[in-house]
Parts: structure tokens; sequence; C-alpha cells
């Protein structure tokens, strides 16, 4: 053989081995780096074996002929691009790069869609920190998380391993660095939704959106390329505190149009809108006067709401929350999400509005108390109060009597007859009155027992002479006991006929006086009484008996004459 041969030349031989190798192959091989194209040979569990036309074949991975995610397709015959990497390796193979062809190509081909700013297709396929890997047809690209969508999104899983546009916004081809965005085609194609979105927008119509943003006010709904506004007010018939209890971010709704401002292209939408309205007919449903269930939904200074039927709820204003509980705010008498029972006091359909009552659903408890207890009963409680005025005794859980001074004592004054109660004792008493509009309930602990001056006062007239026992001595006058029971006084003018004679000091605490009724006071128990009037009455008694001054008697002899006769008349 000739290669044998020169094999014995020694030095010179291996000269001429080397210009055979160069005739054969080349001096200079050029293949190492470069893209060749080659026929698949044959395939074994882990490589392609493939024939490139050198004097060795080369090996080339079978992960390289496979998509991200999915099975190799590649059999003999195939004939396929790789790139080179090396000439011969340890074992005297072609080391060859499937993916490496394909980069090279796509480099090729990516370069010219980038600088003529045309979208290129791409798969996400992985997930890296601050994004995701893209392979763009053999290339791998960064999608920057910020740029996968308009929106923020949750979960890429949907996106992943489906083929979709992407701009490619930087390239690096030294550098191997290519940055895409899926953000900036789908405002692009949004742009185009939105003006064509925009030229049919009509007021009435119903569009699908989805949810973009929730804030304390509504939400904002993507339509497809242009936002409106769905205000909480308009999200549904009952009552919606956040737009968050109903809606969430990402979620697919359906609405109308409310309200559409082409200058401006503001758009308002609603979703109750296309449901039925439940306040249709509701005065008939919720009659005046009936009782019904329902549940507190919220809870304000001025009273209470409650749902009586998804979409429609009544008020109870503060004042009708309980008969007995006055200035006591709302949420200490209900609680949210309670079930309470209120009465309908008015319905205006029109604005609707609907008066609830919670006290009236539970009965008058003054109504209740008179029923059980009309005035004559007697009643017993604890003291809760003593004002200066009277004592206010607990008859009930949440209903107080009252007591007035003036119904303590028979014979005590008011405030005296206080002093001898305190606070937490506990006492009979008389119901007097019960005055259910003015929720008042008026008691007495005197009429408890028999009045001691009834028969007195049942025996005692206007202009009677009554004999008196002084029991004070006062600057404008006297107090007096009639019967060691009926309290009558006497004023100064009236302590005698002379002026120089009307001096209270003049009586003495104990001195009995005769003097006579001017007045009864049966309600107060009090007598009015006069000793210049009897003194005056019996001055004319006497004068018509004994006669007259112009009779020619002097009116010592006539005074003197009834003296003696009424000393006579003592004596017998």
């Amino acid at each position: 053989m000739a290669f044998a041969a020169t094999l014995d030349t020694g030095s010179a031989g291996m000269e001429d081995f080397a210009t055979l190798l160069d005739a054969t192959l080349g001096a200079d091989t050029g293949f190492a780096g470069s893209v060749v194209t080659g026929r698949v040979i044959r395939v074994d569990d882990e490589f392609a074996i493939v024939d490139v036309g050198l004097k060795s074949e080369g090996r080339v991975l079978l992960k390289e002929f496979a998509a991200p995610g999915q099975k190799a397709e590649v059999k003999p015959g195939d004939l396929i691009d790789l790139f080179v990497e090396r000439y011969e390796d340890k074992d005297g193979a072609i080391v060859l790069s499937r993916e490496k062809a394909r980069r090279e190509e796509a480099w090729t081909n990516l370069e010219k869609s980038y600088t003529a700013q045309v979208r290129v297709n791409g798969v996400i396929f992985g997930r890296v920190k601050g994004g995701f890997t893209v392979d763009l047809g053999g290339a791998v690209a960064f999608l920057p998380g910020s740029q996968v969508d308009i929106r923020p999104v949750r979960d890429v899983g949907p996106l992943m391993g489906s083929p979709q546009p992407f701009q490619i916004l930087k390239m690096d081809r030294a550098r191997g660095n290519i940055v895409v965005s899926r953000r900036a085609v789908l405002e692009e194609t949004r742009a185009e939704q939105r003006a064509e979105l925009v030229q049919g927008l009509k007021e009435g119509m119903i569009l699908d959106g989805v949810v973009k943003n929730i804030t304390d006010y509504g939400a904002f709904v993507d339509l497809g390329g242009v936002d409106g506004l769905l205000h909480v007010t308009d999200i549904a018939w009952r009552r919606i505190n956040h737009p968050s209890e109903a809606l969430t971010i990402g979620q697919p709704v359906r609405v109308q149009v409310i309200r559409f401002n082409s200058e401006t292209q503001r758009i308002s939408l609603g979703m109750k809108q296309l449901m039925s309205d439940p306040w249709e007919g509701v005065a008939v449903k919720y009659p005046v006067g009936a009782k019904f269930s329902g549940r507190v939904t919220n809870i304000t200074d001025y009273g209470a709401f409650v749902e009586l039927e998804p979409g429609v709820e009544g008020l109870v204003h503060v004042s009708e929350m309980s008969w007995t509980k006055k200035n006591v705010h709302p949420g200490k008498i209900v609680a949210s999400s309670q079930e309470v029972e209120v009465m309908i006091l008015d319905v205006d359909e029109p604005k609707r509005r609907i008066s609830l009552g919670l006290k009236q659903a539970q009965g008058n408890p003054w109504e209740v108390f008179m029923d059980a207890h009309p005035p004559g009963s007697i009643v017993e409680g604890e003291i809760r109060n003593i004002t200066e005025f009277g004592l206010f005794i607990g008859i009930t859980a949440d209903i107080d009597g009252m007591v007035h001074m003036s119904d303590l004592s028979w014979d005590q004054a008011g405030e005296a007859a206080m002093a001898d109660y305190q606070k937490g004792q506990v006492v009979k008493a008389k119901v007097l009155d019960v005055d259910v509009e003015k929720e008042r309930i008026s008691l007495g602990i005197k009429q408890l027992a028999s009045d001691p001056a009834a028969e007195v006062l049942d025996k005692v007239r206007k202009g009677d002479v009554v004999t008196c026992v002084v029991t004070k001595i006062e600057s404008n006058g006297i107090e007096v006991k009639v019967d060691d029971v009926l309290t009558g006084f006497i004023r100064r003018a009236e302590l005698a006929r002379d002026r120089d004679a009307q001096r209270p000091d003049k009586f003495a605490v104990g001195e009995k006086v005769d003097a006579k009724v001017t007045a009864v006071d049966r309600a107060a128990r009090r007598l009015a009484l006069t000793i210049k009037g009897k003194e005056v009455e019996e001055e004319r008694e006497a004068m018509k008996e004994f006669g007259s001054v112009d009779s020619g008697a002097s009116l010592g002899d006539i005074l003197g004459a009834a003296i003696r006769r009424r000393n006579l008349s003592t004596e017998e």
C-alpha cells in the first residue's frame, strides 16, 4: 500500500504523508465553527450518527432534535444542518451540534426581524430569576416578568409550551443576549381592538370583560382594549360595602354600558342592570304593619340597615330600635349579620326606601306593664336613683317608675321624707298612673296607707271656724294643725283685725287659736285660715244682735254685751 510505504521512509516519508493528507482533505480543513449539511445514518438510545462527508462520522445528542418539552423526531436518511464544534475529539469523532446550527440560523433570521421590527414566534419553556426563557426557533431569549402581559399575571402555567408572538426589544449577538416582550404585542393588538370597540360603542350594549383592578369605589373592567368603570353601587342590587365582596381580579364578567362619553372615552358599566329589579312591587310584598325577619347589613350612628331579601334593605332609625335604651349607639343594640324581626313602618317605592321598626316588633313594655299592673296595683322594686324631686324604682329589667317626693309621706314634707330612703333599697309602692304615650309610670308610697287627714277633710267646709294648734312661726304668717292631722296656714294680714296686732311673733308654738276656714285644698291637704275674718264676722254678728252705733249704743257697749253673753254660754 502506498500509505504503508511512506511510513518506512523515515522523516522524508512523514513529509510525504502530510502532503498526501493535504491533497485528500486540504491543508486547512476550515470545518470547525461552520455549518454543514449531513445525512443521518443511524439512531441509537442517546445519539444520532451523521455523515457530513468528512473522514469520520459525527454524533449529535438526540435531545438537540426536540423542542422544549417534546420528543425528538429524527430518523435515518434525514438531511439536517449541523454546527461543527471540533473537527476531531479524543476518540477521533467529529463533534457536531444541531442546537448551535439552529441557533446560528435563528440568530440570522432574528436579526432581520429585529431590524424590520417584525414580530417573531416563540415558546415560553422555563422560569429564571426576574422572568422566563423563550425558545425563538433555536435561540434562547429572556422575557422579563413585567413584559409577560398588560396586567400582572399570577399563573403563567397556561402560557408555557404554546407558540405565541413576541416583540424583540434588544439583541446582542456577541454576548448572546436577546430580550423579548409579549406585552408589546398585546398592547399593539389592544390599541387596534380599542379603536374598533370605541367606534361601535353605544349605551345599553352588553359586553363581556375581565376585572382588571379593584378600588374602594368600584372595579375597572377590561372590555378588550378599553377599560370601563363598574361602580360599587352598580355591581348588585344588594348593599356591597367593598367591591372585593363580589369580585376578584381576573374574574370574567358580563356588563352593560350605562354611560359613554365619546370625548373623554369614559365608560360607566353596570352588572345589576342585567338582573331583575327586586324593588318592583316591593310595597305589595312588604305592607305597612307587617312583621318580617331580616339580616343586619350595616350599622351607622343614625341606625341600622336590615336586608329583607337580596337587594332590598330598610333602615331602622335609632329612635325605632328600643323602647327603653335612649341615646345609645345602634351598635350596642344590634350586631352586623344578626337576624332580627322588624315591622314595616313606611314604604316609598319610587325612592327605594323602607322604614323599619325594631321595637315595634317586640311590643310596647309600657302597654305590657299597664295590662299586668293597672292603677291601684302594688309593685315592689329597688331604688335605682334618687333625684331632687323623687325616687326612681326599678319595676322591670328596663322600666323605672317614679315616686314624687310629695307621694312619700302623709305627714312629712318631701325633703324630710326622702332622707329615709337610700339607693339600692327595696320598697313597695302603689301604681298611681301609667302614661303609655309619654312612657311614664307614677308610683306612690304614702298611698299604701290611708290618708289620716281624709276624715277631717270630709268634715271641714269653707266658712267653718276651727280650733288650731300653732306648729311653726314664720315671718309671713303662722302654720297650724287642725285635729293634729290637717295643716293650715294663716297669713300675716289675716292674724288680726287691727294692723298693729298682725304680728306672727305674738303667737307661740303649741298655742291654740280659733280661725275661720277660707279655702280647702283637698289635693294638697291644706287649709287657708283667717283670724281677722273670724273677728270681723263676730263683730258683725254682735252689732246685728245688740244694736248699732246709729241706735245710740257705743261700740264698747255692743262688744261688751257680746262678750258677756259668750262667757255666760261658756259657763253654762
